[in-house]
């Protein structure tokens, strides 16, 4: 599943759209770590918005482990829309897209003492359920749509469709980011578009400070270089920056950590907590902005925290095995080893991960004779040839040629590949040799045989020539689908020093 970054030189409001939400999501990061300055809102409880049935574990660890994360959804937490003034002032275009740009995993020792917050780079490809692999960013809104589509094909209302479309999408993220991380998710916060503006406003905006000053006309980032506040327009600037930054992406993830790290503070400070109006405007900005699962007391978790201090607030990144991979089918992605995550990620939370955490996100191709398998594919697409390529790139590995053909049945909007049974290690095989699709089960098909059906989403090898054998027999070694690494070099980025909350002034950073 493809989901490309904007293009050096898209507009603005394209290449911008996608940091709002990492923002927003990073200022309720900070809300719900200092959780004390709700303690007093009992009203806050009533109107929060919630969702329900997603799994999730109960702090039975001896920790509170929060999935965070922002989506780029039109609407406000309860499903009301944007005004139109509100997406001017955001700059968020009209694309309409459910991907989720910031996730960050933070882990609260249940006696409140301190809190880690990891974050995920958005680009990070891994083993998405249902799905295959896939940048982490994609699960939720493809988990989505494809939901939802099938929903209303089967009948449901609109309404329907979008809450259990929904509903299954964050599933979806929840149980991606526990496979990568070996982590058991307790709960589960999710913030829109809005929420950066209204949360950084309701504390008077956010002390940074830059090493250099900056002019980047893509993020509009325009500022002189030492100390500064921002608010509204300006704050979004500071964080939505990633071009001319010396690692793109990840030092765009250290300038929000830093926002987080400094308005933690903020929020901790005297001057806020002692302030009704800023308490008020605090307890709107999340009632508006936040969905969190329908089993957290926000105030209980609130009074556990009555004495968390800056410093004892941190804030990490997984390592990263090569922050400019790319598939052998020419997708950017950020390479993740999920046994480095889950190795990194015990050390933080005091732990030491398992055998079966080792390998719990690997998609292992299975050791089969691809002479024995007859593979028809049909092309539901409007790629005129698909078919063929497809084949031939199949018959290129030993796999019989079955039928090639246009795809007959009902509308389908997402390439599976089909076996008799939902075991059957030869659609596995060939689900991996594609780059990683999903498999489903037809009963009608006879055994040893498998059908591909491809549909528009389809981004996988197209010919004999583009099919690589080598990297997905290393694939299955490494727990990563095919990654291109022919004529570059990885460029590792391990984490670097933790960022905390508890100093007397703001990090400068590039």
């Amino acid at each position: 599943m493809s989901h490309e970054q904007p293009a050096p030189d898209a507009p603005p409001s394209t290449a911008r759209r996608p940091i709002h939400i990492a923002v927003a999501v990073l200022s309720v990061l900070a809300l719900v770590v200092t959780g004390f300055a709700w303690r007093s809102i009992d009203s806050l409880r009533n109107n929060l918005a919630t969702a329900g049935g997603l799994g999730l574990g109960g702090s039975a660890d001896g920790a509170v482990d929060i999935l965070m994360v922002g989506t780029d959804s039109r609407t406000d937490a309860h499903g009301n829309p944007l005004s139109q003034e509100e997406l001017d002032s955001l700059r968020a275009g009209e694309e309409v897209a459910s991907n989720t740009d910031t996730i960050v995993l933070i882990r609260v020792p249940n006696d409140g003492s301190s809190a880690t917050a990891i974050s995920i780079p958005r680009d990070s490809y891994v083993d998405v359920p249902g799905i295959g692999m896939s940048k982490i960013n994609a699960a939720y809104g493809a988990t989505k749509e494809t939901e939802r589509l099938k929903l209303v094909e089967d009948g449901a209302t609109d309404k329907e469709a979008e809450e259990e479309s929904t509903k299954a999408g964050r599933e979806a993220l929840i149980h991606s980011v526990a496979d990568l991380t070996g982590i058991t998710v307790d709960h589960y916060a999710e913030v829109g578009l809005l929420g950066f503006v209204l949360l950084t406003n309701a504390v008077g905006g956010v002390d940074v400070c830059l090493n250099e000053p900056v002019d980047e006309d893509m993020s509009g980032a325009h500022f002189p270089a030492g100390e500064q506040t921002l608010k509204g327009a300006d704050a979004l600037s500071f964080v939505r920056q990633r071009h001319d930054l010396p690692r793109g992406d990840l030092d765009r993830i250290v300038r929000q950590q830093v926002f987080m790290a400094s308005l933690v503070g903020k929020v901790l400070s005297a001057k806020t907590l002692s302030d009704p109006g800023k308490l008020n405007e605090l307890s709107g900005a999340v009632q508006r902005s936040v969905v969190l699962d329908d089993d957290w007391d926000i105030i209980e978790f609130a009074t556990q925290l009555q004495d968390l201090a800056g410093g004892k607030v941190q804030f990490e990144t997984i390592p990263v095995a090569d922050l400019n991979g790319m598939t052998d089918y020419g997708e950017s992605i950020v390479e993740v080893k999920p046994k480095d995550v889950k190795k990194y990620v015990a050390g933080l939370v005091g732990e030491e991960p398992t055998d079966s955490e080792d390998t719990t996100t690997k998609s292992e191709t299975p050791d089969i004779d691809a002479s024995t398998v007859t593979v028809d594919v049909a092309n539901a697409s409007d790629v005129g040839g698909l078919a063929n390529g497809v084949a031939d790139a199949l018959t290129s590995l030993g796999y019989g040629q079955g039928e090639i053909g246009n795809y007959t049945g009902k509308a389908v909007s997402k390439t599976t590949v089909f076996a008799h049974s939902a075991d059957d290690d030869s659609a596995k095989a060939v689900a991996a040799a594609l780059g990683g699709l999903p498999t489903d089960t037809d009963s009608t098909l006879p055994k040893g045989s498998v059908r591909v059906v491809l549909a528009g989403d389809y981004q996988g090898p197209t010919s004999a020539e583009t099919i690589s054998t080598t990297s997905s027999s290393e694939s299955s070694e490494t727990g990563l689908e095919p990654v291109s690494t022919a004529g570059t070099t990885p460029t590792p980025a391990p984490p670097g020093p933790p960022i905390d909350a508890g100093s007397s002034g703001p990090r400068c950073v590039n």
